[in-house]
């Protein structure tokens, strides 16, 4: 399971959704005045879609003997890790001023790690379907 590099590329989705709760995407002041740091738990949509991110990761991981599923769930995590990079950029305009924070990459590193994960289970596939000719 973990020997496989898409499990590898699965867990830092993982991690990284979960250190998107702790560290912020953006920091700024408010357009009321306030000053304010955009997170994984800032908005509900985005603690929930987070959190959906971090469990659907987990379970692909141990989907490592159903290939066509982890693919499934691998490309749907990517369209989640879109739609949760779609919801920062989008609440930057709630801000008068701002700068994001380096930790923004953490957002980003979920989509990469679903997309690298997805190729590598594609070429894991293409592999089987390969050796399964030969028999």
């Amino acid at each position: 399971m973990i020997q496989r590099q898409q499990s590898l590329w699965l867990l830092l989705s993982t991690v990284c959704a979960f250190l998107s709760y702790k560290f912020p995407f953006y920091a700024g002041q408010l357009k009321e005045g306030k000053y304010e740091e955009m997170d994984g738990a800032s908005n509900f949509f985005l603690l929930i879609l987070t959190g959906a991110s971090l469990l659907l990761s987990l379970i692909t991981i141990f989907l490592y003997k159903e290939r066509k599923k982890q693919l499934q769930f691998a490309i749907g995590g990517a369209v989640l890790a879109l739609v949760i990079v779609i919801l920062y950029i989008t609440g930057i305009s709630k801000y008068q001023q701002g700068s994001v924070s380096i930790t923004c990459l953490f957002a980003f590193a979920i989509l990469a790690g679903y997309i690298m994960a997805a190729r590598g289970i594609w070429k894991d596939e293409k592999l089987v379907k390969s050796l399964d000719k030969l028999r």
